[in-house]
């Protein structure tokens, strides 16, 4: 199971794009612009704070995140997922696992090119 993605969790950040969301959402947590599980995600998105989604590919069941696709579509917020929820939820600087996470729009924020930066890279994956 370990290497076994869900063919529906897409798209899938490689390692390399991987460890960079992390980083990120971790820098995003510091600066406080990062909403944690896929309830604040949703939140994010119905505001129109979110600056782009990243989810887990190894939730169970993966059903409990796929609104979050349609809804990032729906408002044009570009979504990630990553490999593993615990690497997500220790970048979102908590001890439990978290299978989805909201990088969200700080005016003047010092992570605007990195995110920008990122954005671009999740992008390019959905061609």
């Amino acid at each position: 199971m370990a290497d076994e993605v869900n063919p529906k969790a897409y798209p899938l950040a490689d390692g390399d794009l991987s460890q960079k969301i992390l980083e990120l959402v971790q820098q995003a947590s510091n600066y406080k612009q990062l909403k944690k599980g896929a309830n604040e995600a949703t939140k994010t998105l119905n505001r129109g704070i979110s600056e782009f989604i990243v989810m887990a590919a190894d939730a169970e069941p993966l059903e409990i995140l796929l609104h979050l696709p349609l809804l990032c579509e729906d408002k044009n917020i570009p979504y990630v997922f990553v490999k593993s929820k615990q690497a997500l939820g220790r970048a979102c600087g908590v001890s439990r696992p978290v299978i989805a996470c909201s990088v969200t729009t700080h005016e003047g924020s010092q992570l605007k090119n990195q995110i920008n930066g990122i954005k671009l890279n999740i992008e390019k994956l959905l061609i």
